[in-house]
């Protein structure tokens, strides 16, 4: 699934985002306060389409060999996924 800026925006805008140390190997227990941010992102996850639109128009572009993501694109993807796992 792929985090657009705007999805990671709404995460944000919730002001109540705590990045975590990652986790290493262990059980942990989400904070009472924090399950309602994680059931609100999970129905919007949820409720998102599955932009097959766009997986198809990077199919054609990578079977054409145009698909050449620069490297900030790829930094930034990698950024917005981290931050979009933590939040899980």
């Amino acid at each position: 699934m792929q985090i657009s800026d705007t999805e990671l925006k709404k995460v944000i805008a919730t002001g109540s985002l705590r990045i975590a140390e990652p986790i290493e190997e262990q059980e942990w227990t989400l904070p009472e306060s924090d399950k309602p941010l994680v059931a609100a992102v999970t129905r919007e996850v949820i409720d998102m389409p599955d932009r097959e639109d766009r997986v198809e128009e990077l199919r054609k572009k990578i079977a054409a060999g145009t698909y050449r993501p620069t490297g900030e694109e790829i930094a930034d993807a990698m950024m917005r996924r981290a931050i979009v796992d933590r939040v899980r």
